[in-house]
């Protein structure tokens, strides 16, 4: 979702230094540039003090910098280029769709109700559904276990390192990626099998696949 249906990364980090400066937390910036695409509970690990977790706890952290996020992202949240022709598409041709985030199901409910394309998917994996958020591909195998597809049968979008290695250890049968969060360079040694800046770029269902 992140990075996919809404290039709101950078309203993360907005958020996550909104966060930070409430608590005194320092060096967050670089500690959150090699966690994109990572559950909030390891997300929080790697920029917050110990003691601070151990204070508050990771449950009342995380919803608070959540409700930060969509508090300053509800007046300018929109999707990104040409996903609502493309999700028409692919319910005009029977096939079926899933959201796999890490991110939490109010989150996620969100992001569709804002966008207006909460009935163009027919499941959806939130982080708190699994033991273990991207890299782990426990996100991509519950996803295409809740269609009724194998794995090998579905295509991925992913925006982050953390979401390639995922699907690709999921055993997806292809991974195609946006240049949202990283450049074209930076996802050029990943795993995908096709990079693209957004959705516009793909002109027919066909296109997917080649």
């Amino acid at each position: 979702m992140d990075g996919v249906l809404v290039n709101n990364t950078p309203v993360h980090v907005e958020a996550f230094g909104i966060f930070c400066r409430r608590y005194g937390v320092e060096g967050w910036q670089e500690k959150l540039s090699g966690a994109y695409g990572m559950g909030n509970d390891d997300i929080m690990r790697r920029i917050l003090p110990a003691e601070l977790i151990q204070t508050k706890g990771l449950p009342a952290l995380a919803a608070e910098k959540e409700a930060i996020y969509r508090e300053i992202y509800a007046p300018r949240i929109q999707p990104v280029a040409g996903l609502r022709m493309l999700l028409d598409r692919l319910k005009e041709a029977g096939i079926v769709c899933a959201v796999g985030s890490s991110g939490p199901r109010d989150n996620i409910n969100f992001v569709l109700d804002r966008c207006g394309i909460s009935d163009c998917f027919d499941a959806i994996v939130d982080g708190e559904q699994v033991s273990h958020c991207k890299p782990d591909p426990e996100i991509y195998l519950t996803a295409s276990a809740e269609l009724g597809l194998r794995p090998s049968e579905c295509l991925v979008f992913e925006d982050a390192r953390a979401g390639i290695e995922a699907a690709q250890r999921a055993g997806v049968g292809r991974i195609v990626a946006l240049a949202t969060t990283l450049s074209h360079n930076e996802l050029a040694d990943t795993a995908a099998d096709r990079i693209i800046d957004d959705f516009t770029q793909i002109a027919t269902l066909d296109d997917l696949l080649n």
